[in-house]
C-alpha cells in the first residue's frame, strides 16, 4: 500500500482511483462497508482502490482539550487498511487553517485538481469543507458535473442501532470488549512500543510490558485477557489499565504480562488486543494479596482466551 501524507504533485500512477471518503476512526462494522464497496467498484473498473482520511482526527484539532478518544491511531489504522487491500491511502494533513476550506475548494482542487478522484465513495452522513457545509448531495452534484461517480452507502445497523465509532467508545469505557469486538468486527487492539517501567510486575512473579497509550482512548480500568502481537508471533496474556491504587500509583499505566514468554521486551512494538474484561481495578490490603490476585487473573484469562 502507498500511503502519501500531501495531496499534491503526486505521481499519475497514484491518481485516478475509486476513492473511499471518511475519517474512519475504528473502522467498525458501518466503515468496512464503504471500503468494502469502494474495493469492489475499483476492480469492477480496473481502477486503484484509494482511502481519503485525515490526519490528526479533525476532532482533535476542534476539541484539543478533550481527553483522548482515538480508536485507531494512524498506525494502526494503516496497518487494517492494508489488510483490507488497499493501494493507496491520502493522509490528508487537517490544521486550523485546512479547515477554513471552502466545501468547494476541497472538491475542486484535492478531489479533483490534486488526487483526480475517479470515483467517489463515502456514507450517506459524510461532510467536509469549512463549517461541515458540503456533504453528499454536494458532491454528487460536483461530480456529476465532470462526469465522474459518486457512491453512497446507505446506513448500517446493528438490529435498531447505528454501527457508530461513538458507541464502541461508550462501551470500552464501560469495558463491555465483547460488545466493541462485535461492531469493530475485531478486538479492539492498543500498538506501542514497549517502555521501561519501575520492574514493580517483575518483583512480583508476573513481568510485564509497559504502553503509552498516548492519544488512543482510555478504556474502562481494570484487568484484562488479552491477545498479542510481536514481531509476527501471537501470543496470550493478561493486562492492567489503571493507577495501580495498591502500589500508590497515580498516572495511567496499561501493563500487559504475556504468558509462555520471556525475554527483554524493551523497545520492541508491541500491538494488544482486549479479548474479554475480568474485574475491575481494586486495592488490596497488601503485595501478597495483589500477588495471589494476579495468579488468579491469569488462570481467569487462560479459561477465557482457551
Amino acid at each position: 500500500m502507498q500511503i502519501f501524507t500531501h495531496s499534491d504533485n503526486l505521481p499519475a500512477s497514484a491518481q485516478g482511483a475509486v476513492a473511499a471518503l471518511g475519517n474512519f476512526d475504528g473502522l467498525h462494522k458501518g466503515h468496512q462497508a464503504v471500503l468494502n464497496a469502494a474495493h469492489a467498484l475499483s476492480r469492477a473498473e480496473k481502477r486503484l482502490f484509494g482511502v481519503i482520511t485525515f490526519e490528526p482526527h479533525p476532532r482533535s484539532i476542534f476539541f484539543p482539550d478533550h481527553a483522548p478518544f482515538r480508536l485507531t491511531p494512524a498506525p494502526i489504522k494503516r496497518k487494517l487498511l492494508a489488510e483490507m487491500g488497499v493501494d493507496v491511502l491520502y493522509e490528508i494533513p487537517f490544521s486550523p487553517a485546512f479547515a477554513k476550506i471552502t466545501a468547494q475548494e476541497f472538491m475542486e482542487r484535492i478531489l479533483l485538481k490534486e488526487l483526480n478522484v475517479a470515483h467517489a465513495v463515502a456514507g450517506h452522513d459524510f461532510v467536509f469543507g469549512h463549517k461541515r457545509l458540503g456533504n453528499m448531495e454536494s458532491l454528487k452534484a460536483f461530480f456529476g458535473g465532470h462526469e465522474r461517480s459518486v457512491t453512497e452507502i446507505a446506513p448500517q445497523k446493528d438490529g435498531q442501532e447505528l454501527w457508530s465509532s461513538t458507541r464502541i467508545r461508550e462501551q470500552l469505557q464501560k469495558g463491555e470488549v465483547w460488545q466493541a469486538a462485535n461492531a469493530l468486527g475485531r478486538v479492539w487492539e492498543i500498538e506501542g512500543v514497549v517502555e521501561k517501567g519501575d520492574g514493580a510486575g517483575r518483583k512480583l512473579g508476573y513481568p510485564t510490558a509497559n504502553l503509552d497509550l498516548n492519544g488512543t482512548l482510555r478504556p474502562a480500568y481494570g484487568v484484562y485477557a488479552v491477545q498479542a502481537k510481536l514481531a509476527g508471533k501471537s501470543l496470550k496474556g493478561v493486562a492492567n489499565f489503571g493507577r495501580r491504587p495498591t502500589l500508590g500509583g497515580n498516572a495511567e499505566r496499561f501493563e500487559a504480562h504475556l504468558f509462555d514468554f520471556s525475554g527483554d521486551l524493551y523497545g520492541q512494538e508491541l500491538r494488544v488486543g482486549l479479548a474479554d474484561y475480568i474485574r475491575h481495578e481494586a486495592a488490596f490490603p497488601s503485595l501478597e494479596a495483589l500477588k495471589q490476585q494476579i495468579g488468579q487473573d491469569c488462570l481467569a484469562a487462560k479459561r477465557l482466551l482457551a
